[in-house]
């Protein structure tokens, strides 16, 4: 190599051995569904833990201290936004003190900026009308458009972040895709029995699903978003319910079933508990086992 390619060159070999990290991205994720994403976007160059279990309600996860450790360290947060954590993840991220995370900062993505919201209230909203998210509904992530979204996002900031890998964030973008791709086929056969499906809610959190599947929502369990039924809400639900023939009552395996289970036994319908995050059950290591489950439990309700 003669010593004037060797000066031209050089300076962009340095350069691009500069920008390939030594260190995995460390990747914090508000539930373990954008977990899952990360790890399959990032593959090899991130480490990735997330803060809520997929048993728990990601509404209601308790700040405690030893969730600070992650977030200090952390490159890169991923969070459901519209409000679902509010109660509990901005005072933690303040508390990390990691000025990488904080909002606004390229460490911090609001995974619901690519998502088509739903159920954005319209007019002025007030607690009397319950836990209303006033920028829409923030349960989004179940549909695999939206998975796919998410991860797209996922692998835009980790390049960003970490440019060297660029390469690889792509590559594995694509391959989670075109499992998408291969499943969604089984799932649309699966789901094809579920379309025009009535349904009756605990919580409002299925719309992105009744909306990808064609389910028909009734009524729910609850008097308003995170209020709790009264009797009469009760006795006027379960008559519609028995009106319209409704059959199925679903509701997160993270609430208590004991209202719900008595409205289904009076209107003759059936209780389906099913998961809304991956790690919900043991047998839920993924996004696609999440999809699995659901539109299983969805389509045995049915029978």
């Amino acid at each position: 190599m003669s010593r004037y390619f060797q000066c031209l060159v050089l300076p962009f070999l340095v350069a691009f051995a500069g920008s390939v990290r030594a260190e995995p991205v460390r990747v914090v994720t508000s539930i373990e569904t954008f977990a899952d994403l990360a790890r399959a976007v990032g593959g090899a160059n991130v480490s990735v833990e997330s803060l809520a279990r997929g048993y728990q309600d990601p509404h209601f996860v308790e700040a405690k201290p030893n969730l600070l450790v992650p977030l200090s360290k952390a490159d890169l947060l991923v969070y459901a936004g519209l409000d679902l954590e509010i109660g509990w993840l901005p005072p933690l991220v303040v508390g990390s003190r990691n000025a990488r995370i904080q909002a606004g900062a390229k460490g911090n993505l609001d995974a619901s900026t690519a998502i088509d919201v739903l159920d954005v209230p319209a007019g002025k909203v007030d607690r009397a009308q319950g836990d209303i998210h006033p920028r829409g509904n923030p349960h989004y992530w179940l549909p695999p458009v939206n998975a796919l979204k998410v991860a797209k996002e996922i692998a835009a900031r980790l390049k960003e972040l970490d440019p060297g890998h660029g390469a690889d964030y792509d590559g594995n973008l694509q391959k989670l895709g075109a499992l998408l791709k291969a499943k969604s086929a089984d799932w649309s056969r699966k789901a094809a029995v579920l379309r025009g499906l009535k349904v009756v809610p605990y919580h409002k959190s299925w719309t992105y699903v009744s909306d990808w599947l064609g389910l028909r929502e009734i009524g729910y369990v609850e008097l308003k978003p995170g209020i709790p039924p009264d009797p009469k809400h009760l006795a006027e639900l379960i008559l519609r319910m028995k009106a319209e023939s409704v059959r199925v009552l679903i509701i997160e395996s993270f609430y208590n079933r004991g209202i719900a289970g008595q409205v289904a036994d009076s209107a003759g319908a059936k209780m389906l508990v099913l998961p809304s995050d991956v790690g919900a059950t043991a047998k839920i290591r993924s996004y696609p086992d999440l999809v699995d489950a659901v539109l299983d439990a969805l389509v045995a309700g049915t029978k």
